[in-house]
């Protein structure tokens, strides 16, 4: 793993740190395909359940390096796009722990995660019209999904940054704490997760994920193609037996 990207296993939970603090952990190359690795290994690994991104220093992510990107430094990983991820997140749960700025590209990162834990006083924004730029790495595709859309215009056109308080009345944010808080509210959540079976919560994520765009004839045939494995595996004999014997469950990923 590039030393601009730092990883640390905590159980099932995998913690991914973006490590730039001198420079607001903006995303250049080698932050790009220092996600992109540690993404790959928390999808191919079995006995990791779930990922926690965040950014070193206290800010979570001020966008692409722009200074880099001018002298041909590429943040953009072929299949994954910007940042190793925009374009394919993992196929397991992933959360952003928001300190400071998630801002341009740093927005469309915690876009890409599938819950946000942020500080109080973090920000986030889509600030690119104000450079003469498009929040073109799954901004505006992302965006009205998640928050209602006449707000998504709004924040998008103007730029602005909006505090993370405000986000969460929205339901962008899963969980607020204190300053410095981010990230050990996120492991909490992310150790509940992980508590769940592997392989059911990947079929979960993809169903969340995949169904809007079916067709109501295709739905439950789609949906079946997914959970149907996760029905026929270890895990889901381990399920009901550690819940007749009374202990706790014992994963394999199988």
């Amino acid at each position: 793993m590039s030393e601009a990207v730092l990883v640390e296993e905590d159980g099932a939970v995998l913690v991914v740190t973006i490590n730039r603090p001198e420079a607001r952990n903006a995303v250049n190359g080698a932050v790009a395909q220092g996600i992109a690795a540690a993404l790959d290994t928390l999808d191919s690994r079995k006995d990791l359940s779930i990922g926690v991104l965040t950014g070193a220093g206290g800010t979570f992510c001020a966008g692409m390096d722009l200074k880099g990107f001018l002298t041909g430094d590429n943040p953009i990983v072929e299949g994954r796009g910007f940042a190793g991820i925009v374009e394919r997140p993992p196929a397991k749960p992933l959360i952003a722990a928001v300190e400071g700025y998630a801002l341009a590209g740093g927005c469309e990162i915690a876009l890409s995660c599938d819950m946000v834990v942020a500080a109080k006083d973090a920000q986030f924004g889509l600030p690119e019209p104000k450079r003469g730029l498009v929040a073109a790495a799954g901004g505006l595709l992302r965006l009205p999904q998640r928050i209602p859309f006449h707000i998504a215009m709004e924040m998008a056109l103007t730029g602005d940054k909006y505090p993370a308080e405000r986000m969460a009345e929205f339901g962008f944010v899963n969980r607020l704490t204190d300053s410095g808080g981010a990230l050990a509210a996120a492991k909490e959540l992310a150790l509940k997760v992980a508590e769940n079976a592997p392989l059911a919560l990947a079929a979960t994520k993809k169903v969340i994920v995949e169904s809007p765009e079916w067709s109501a004839d295709e739905r439950w045939a789609r949906q079946s193609e997914i959970v149907i494995p996760v029905f026929g595996s270890k895990d889901a004999q381990e399920g009901p037996a550690a819940f007749a014997e009374k202990r706790k469950p014992v994963w394999k990923g199988e």
